[in-house]
C-alpha cells in the first residue's frame, strides 16, 4: 500500500531529475545535486547524518555529503527513488511515514519554488490534514527561537501556537504553506501576517523559525 511518504519521495526524485543537477533550490548555497546528496546521505549514512544535530559530527557530515555529491547525478536520483537500504531505520514503513512526509514535501517545494516558472501545487484534503497534524506536533520546536509570539492559523480558523509571548504575530495560510514558513522558507511561503507592525518586522528580519 502506497504511503504519503512514498508518493512525496517519487515526486521529489522526478522534480530533481527534471530540474537538472545545477538547478537552484531554496536551500541557500545548494544546487539540486547538493539537495539530492543530502537526501541520500540522510537515509544511507546514519554515521554522518547526525551532523545536522550534533556539532561534533558536522565536519564528517559535510565531507560525506560532498563525496556523495561527486557521484553521477542519475545515480543519486535512483538511490532516492529506490529508498533506503534494509539496514536503515527509514526502511520501516511506519518510520518512513512519520519522518519523511514533511521532509520530502519541503524538499520537493525547495526544487519547485526555486524555478522561475513554478506554479502552486494543489493538494488533496487528506494530505493537507496529514501535513497539519505534523505541523501541530512540531510547531513549538520550530518556533522556539522566535523573538515574538507566533500563532499559526489555517483559513478555517484552527490554530497552533509556535511560540508563546507578546506581542503576537498570527501567520495565516494553508497547512502546506505554514510548513514552508516554519521551516525557514518564509520568502517562498504564501501566507498572511497579522499583528503589530514592529513585531512582524522583527520576526521577518530574524528568520528565527526553522531548524
Amino acid at each position: 500500500m502506497s504511503t504519503h511518504a512514498k508518493r512525496e519521495r517519487l515526486l521529489l526524485a522526478d522534480l530533481l531529475e527534471a530540474a537538472g543537477p545545477e538547478a537552484p533550490t531554496l536551500c541557500e548555497g545548494w544546487t539540486a545535486r547538493d539537495l539530492a546528496a543530502h537526501v541520500v546521505v540522510r537515509e544511507r549514512r546514519p554515521d554522518a547524518a547526525g551532523g545536522t544535530l550534533v556539532k561534533q559530527l558536522a565536519s564528517r557530515l559535510e565531507r560525506v555529503q560532498h563525496e556523495f555529491a561527486e557521484k553521477p547525478y542519475e545515480e543519486l536520483i535512483q538511490l532516492i527513488r529506490t529508498g533506503p537500504p534494509r539496514f536503515s531505520p527509514f526502511a520501516l514503513k511506519q518510520l518512513d511515514e512519520a519522518a519523511n512526509v514533511v521532509e520530502f514535501y519541503i524538499h520537493a517545494e525547495d526544487v519547485r519554488r526555486a524555478q522561475e516558472d513554478w506554479s502552486p501545487r494543489e493538494l488533496d484534503p487528506v494530505f493537507s490534514e496529514v501535513l497539519w497534524s505534523r505541523l501541530e506536533r512540531m510547531a513549538r520546536v520550530m518556533g522556539r527561537k522566535a523573538p515574538v509570539g507566533v500563532v499559526l492559523r489555517r483559513p478555517d480558523g484552527r490554530t497552533a501556537v509556535a511560540h508563546r509571548g507578546a506581542p503576537v504575530v498570527t501567520v495565516t495560510g494553508e497547512p502546506s504553506e505554514l510548513l514552508m514558513y516554519t521551516f525557514g522558507r518564509q520568502d517562498a511561503a504564501n501566507v498572511d501576517l497579522e499583528g503589530d507592525k514592529a513585531a512582524i518586522t522583527q520576526l521577518s528580519e530574524t528568520k528565527a523559525l526553522g531548524l
